[in-house]
């Protein structure tokens, strides 16, 4: 991996450039992430309450992933906690699986490079750092984390998804340098 990225054209349009023996790896990724953040939680049974998109779920994700991803907004008050989730969790879900389906999307179009619009670069820079957050979290990432995968045995099947959250931050950082 390595081939896909991100540039600028002179006339600020954004490319994304995917080999094809690439694609389906970010696709794959993306497909995974949007089961992962699908809205779960039955909206509130008040229909003006389910109308704008208020949940019930009031607790944090047991899964350490989707805890990283819907962190609680208050540390230090579960009841503010469970209340802000109420009124934003379900949403947010949306929001994140909207940025994945419709990053996958671009990844349907023919060819390797693929002009994106404004709407498709902000889903690709919510969907990565999606991605980056939810592998980091799986491999336990530090600051460090060059020196934790370089501690591992060439044979260790740990090693690949370090290459892939390093080729997912690459590639985060491409696109981040477009937007300048």
């Amino acid at each position: 991996m390595g081939t896909t990225g991100f540039r600028r054209g002179r006339d600020g349009t954004v490319t994304m450039v995917v080999p094809a023996d690439e694609a389906p790896v970010l696709r794959g990724l993306l497909e995974q992430l949007a089961e992962m953040v699908a809205p779960e939680d039955p909206l509130d049974d008040d229909p003006l309450a389910a109308m704008v998109g208020i949940g019930s779920q009031t607790t944090a994700p047991e899964d350490p992933v989707l805890a990283r991803l819907f962190p609680d907004a208050y540390r230090d008050d579960e009841e503010k906690s469970g209340e802000f989730r109420r009124y934003t969790e379900h949403s947010l879900r949306e929001a994140k699986l909207a940025n994945a389906r419709t990053a996958m999307a671009t990844l349907d179009a023919p060819g390797t490079d693929h002009q994106l619009t404004d709407a498709e670069v902000h889903a690709w820079l919510g969907s990565l750092n999606d991605l980056r957050l939810a592998l980091g979290t799986k491999l336990d990432v530090t600051e460090e984390w060059h020196e934790q995968a370089a501690e591992l045995d060439h044979d260790d099947p740990t090693l690949v998804l370090f290459s892939v959250y390093d080729w997912l931050s690459v590639l985060q950082e491409l696109l981040v340098r477009c937007l300048r």
